[in-house]
Parts: C-alpha cells; structure tokens; sequence
C-alpha cells in the first residue's frame, strides 16, 4: 500500500478522535459552505481519485447531492470532455474540478464565446457560470496532492481573510506596484482602475470560487495596448522578471534550477533567457502563438481572434501574493503560489478577461519587496524582502 495513502488514513483517523473535520469536511462545511439539498458536481482524474472520493463523501455526510466524474488528464492545449463539460452545464450549485493537471477547454466557448447581458463574454462553461452569470460557486485544485491536502487546507481562514482585506484597503486606489526581489526581478506594474482579488478560502456565495490550498491575493495589470488611463505613468509593466523559485509548463510545473529571466516592455515579454528552462517556457509561450493562428484558421477562435490570443501569449496577466502559513515551494503552481515569502506573476490569460490567451502561465519569485504606489505620488511598502509589513 502506497505510503501517503496510509498517512492519510492516519491523519484521517486523528482527527476524527480529536472530534476535529478532515481536510475534505473542513472543505465541504467551512469553504463552499455545502447545505442540505444543493447538487454538487464533482470533476476528477484517476490520480485525484482518493481525494475526490473524499469529497463526494463529505458532500453526501453534509445532505447533498454529490456527482463525481472522472476524465483522462488534460494539459494546458486539451479540451475537456464533452460529458464533463455537459455535467457543467446543468449548473450546479457547486462545482469541484480536482484535476491532476487542468480541467481543459471548452471548444465551445472557445469558438463562440458565451455572453452576459451586459456584454462580458466567457470562453469557458464553467466561468461563465461562476464568474459571469454567477449562479455557481466552484473550487479548483490543479495538481493538488493528498500530502498537499492534509498540510494546507485546514488553516486558520478567519486569519486569511483578514490578511486578504488588509492588503485590499492597501490596493485600493493604486495607480502602480514596484515589485523587486534579490534574483533581480525590478517591474513596475500598472494596476489603475484593477481591482484586487482574493483566494481567501471564503466560497459560500454564488460567484465565488478559488483553489484549495486557499491563500493568495492578485491583481490584473493594465494590459500593454489598452487606452492608457490619464493616471498611468506606463502603459503595460516595464522592467525585468527573474523567475528563480518555479514555473509552470505546458506538460507541468517544476523547481527552477537556473532562474528564467524575462525581458518585459509594453506589458509583453520580449525576451527569454536562462538556461534550459527558460528554453521550455519559450518553447510553451511559442506553440500557443502557433496553435492561436492555427484555431482561428480552423474556425476554433473568431474571426480576427488568433491575433489577439497570439500577442496575448506574452502578456503580464498577474502579479499575485503568497499569504498560506503552511505552504512552501514544492515544485506544485497550486501551492508555490500560496507559500509566504513570495510573490508570483503569470505569463498569459488574465483576470479580468480583456487578454485571452490559450496560456496561463505562473512563476514564483523569492523574497520580493512590494511597494504600492497612489496618483498622489505616496506609497505603501507591503513586503520587504518577502515578509510581510505590518
């Protein structure tokens, strides 16, 4: 029998004699908040069994519906499968996708995006629910593990949800955030007119949504060719990224070895080096440029829309913070991202949806000092050498 299977087991049984919630309990009673009658959709891969079967048993313990699902693993370029995407659309109450890697696209959405009635459009079934329509509210795990499971998910999340809404009052009115850290990362990233946004662990009201581990806040920057705003000083991040704690692929996440330095003017990465890393994330930035003309060419993306996406595959989309105490850079995005001392920006897609892209790509930077920045030329210091200031 595998070794964490049976302290999983162990831990599982401690906290049942403690009278404590395991992991999936804490998750099902204390994060979405599940009550007596709601559907819960629960979406898996063979590799995330043990920790979805947890869940679908705490879903039933709570009163719910459960429904778990089960597809092959997906990468960032694959779709998911027509069932899964299917059981998405009935439109659960609450929807878990525990994947190995990722949930998969939504062709779809992809070709013909969903929209609001007030004109935001979705490339996914699933954000459309949550984020759009926001009658869903949703957790998402890629790559979480059952040692990640049992460390993480049972923190202190009246304490992560203050930390979060300190660091919101913070954002509040910042026109730019100066992020620098000892590997040699020196950006400056607009934010006027963002907003801040949380994974505070907090996912009981419809639109909400986040992963487990829970633990980050981030932000948007302002996008390279957007209209610049009269406030803004530059128009995209300027600076340079060194990546030196890890970095997520196309085929995965892993520990950097030798940091991957990132050119970035206009919003946009210009130019890639390091060592054979930095050669993976070019190679993955690279063949989402190719694959974006390749789906408009096959009509899997709107007219006009390969262009976009292309260019978009090497934009800034995210300056997000660590605030999970127990945390610590593994080699897994899902939790690097969480770890204290640390800050992390993605490559890609962002959240705000005004740059799609077929790539999200993170990568976390050691120790960073983080200074916010008003209109009024003041400014707050967050982080100072990655701890946090009080």
């Amino acid at each position: 029998m595998d070794f964490k299977y049976v302290e999983s087991i162990k831990k599982d049984l401690e906290n049942r004699l403690k009278g404590e919630l395991s992991p999936a309990e804490n998750i099902i009673q204390n994060v979405v908040s599940v009550s007596k009658g709601e559907r819960v959709l629960i979406i898996a891969n063979p590799a995330t069994s043990e920790i979805a079967q947890d869940l679908f048993k705490a879903t039933l313990k709570a009163g719910a519906l459960a429904t778990l699902v089960f597809q092959p693993d997906r990468t960032s370029f694959d779709n998911a499968t027509p069932e899964v995407l299917a059981a998405i659309a009935t439109n659960p109450d609450v929807c878990f996708s525990i994947s190995n890697i990722k949930l998969g696209k939504d062709p779809q959405g992809t070709a013909t995006p969903y929209k609001t009635e007030d004109g935001r459009e979705f490339s996914h079934i699933f954000d459309y629910l949550l984020d759009g329509k926001k009658t869903m509210r949703a957790v998402w795990t890629p790559g979480i593990t059952v040692d990640m499971m049992n460390r993480t998910a049972c923190i202190d999340y009246k304490e992560l949800k203050n930390r979060c809404e300190s660091l919101n009052k913070i954002f509040t009115g910042a026109t730019s955030v100066h992020v620098t850290a000892p590997g040699g990362t020196d950006l400056i990233v607009p934010v006027a007119g963002r907003k801040l946004m949380f994974d505070d662990g907090d996912f009981s009201k419809p639109g909400s949504g986040g992963n487990i581990p829970a633990g980050e806040v981030f932000i948007s920057p302002n996008v390279g060719t957007a209209e610049m705003l009269p406030e803004q000083q530059i128009q995209g991040c300027e600076g340079v990224i060194v990546y030196d704690g890890s970095m997520t692929f196309s085929d995965g996440d892993s520990i950097l070895e030798t940091p991957i330095t990132c050119k970035v003017e206009k919003g946009f990465v210009t130019d890639i080096s390091g060592g054979a890393e930095a050669k993976r994330l070019l190679k993955t930035i690279t063949e989402a440029e190719l694959r974006s003309l390749v789906l408009e060419k096959e009509k899997k993306l709107p007219q006009g829309a390969g262009a976009v996406y292309k260019k978009n595959a090497r934009n800034i989309g995210e300056l997000g913070i660590g605030l999970n105490p127990a945390a610590r850079i593994t080699g897994n995005m899902l939790e690097d991202e969480k770890a204290f001392h640390t800050c992390h920006f993605a490559i890609g897609e962002n959240y705000d949806n005004d740059a799609p892209s077929l790539i999200h790509l993170d990568g976390v930077v050691r120790d960073p000092t983080i200074i916010v920045r008003y209109a009024d030329g003041t400014e707050k210091t967050i982080l100072e050498n990655g701890s946090l200031v009080n």
